[in-house]
């Protein structure tokens, strides 16, 4: 697979939490939890389980740091 993104963390999923319509899943990429918000049709259509192998794909415009 070839994408634009260029940050990419793979990891393991630990915890999916399905709602109504959408599921929070959660990798772990060598200590940095990420959580992603899909559709419940795409959890099941990709086969995602709790243990398995999964890379967080992050493609945004900009970032945004804030400090208290």
């Amino acid at each position: 697979m070839k994408l634009s993104a260029r940050n990419a963390f793979p990891g393991k999923i630990v915890d999916i939490k399905k709602g109504a319509t959408t599921s929070h899943v959660v990798i772990d990429s060598n200590g940095l939890k990420i959580t992603a918000s899909i559709t419940n049709e795409s959890v099941d259509e990709l086969g995602l389980k709790v243990g398995g192998a999964a890379t967080a794909v992050v493609k945004s415009s900009e970032v945004i740091v804030a400090v208290d």
